[in-house]
């Protein structure tokens, strides 16, 4: 028989976080209304002009997706959970909530000359979600302490060396945003790409034990 589960509740409230987070970025991308009033403006123009919005739009949609991949690669191995690990998912959504701000922050600066300020906030709100995405796993496996008793454990190894890395990386990340916010989301893209990788292939970088 199966192990019970015990975090439906907290799965159905993170998803709920994630799916508001994701929907509110496409509120950024407006509909040119210049066209409307002026004979002479063209309306192609206007949306190409826009595509500082697209931008921030596609890289932040494939991070929060991204994202929430790997919150429901953790809640496969979990089966339990206490105060802490409330607490934890609880910071951890808050900060997913802070996503759609700042991207709307790098769509409305990215051409501004105080880009590198809005790169350096996108990039810093990155960084604390791979702490606390960090921090969420380490407590839940530590010892297997919320893991389900049969949780796969190469998968578990896995996680843990990915989410070792995770911090350490968009720390880098963020550093690049002081030399130039191209750079900035174009490595930020890179590591929405290396958390898209599974669990699993991450295991050959992992240490024995979690």
């Amino acid at each position: 028989m199966s192990e019970e589960k015990e975090t439906g509740r907290i799965e159905a409230f993170s998803d709920g976080v994630f799916a508001v987070a994701i929907t509110l970025l496409v509120l950024d991308i407006k509909v040119p209304t210049n066209p409307l009033t002026n004979p002479h403006a063209s309306l192609s123009s206007e949306l190409i002009q826009q595509w500082p919005g697209y931008l921030a739009f596609i890289t932040s949609f494939l991070s929060i997706l991204v994202m929430w991949i790997n919150h429901h690669r953790i809640f496969g191995l979990i089966r339990r959970s206490n105060d802490r690990f409330l607490i934890l998912n609880g910071l951890l959504m808050l900060i997913v909530t802070v996503v759609p701000f700042s991207t709307s922050l790098v769509a409305a600066y990215i051409r501004h000359p105080q880009a590198k300020i809005a790169g350096l906030v996108y990039a810093g709100t990155n960084f604390v979600l791979a702490i606390f995405f960090n921090l969420l796993w380490r407590y839940a496996s530590r010892n297997g302490r919320l893991l389900a008793s049969d949780y796969d454990e190469l998968s578990a190894r896995g996680l843990t060396a990915s989410y070792r890395y995770g911090p350490h990386l968009y720390f880098i990340v963020f550093l690049t945003g002081f030399l130039s916010v191209y750079l900035c989301m174009a490595l930020s893209m890179a590591l929405v790409l290396f958390f898209t990788i599974p669990a699993r292939k991450h295991a050959e970088c992992a240490s024995p034990s979690l």
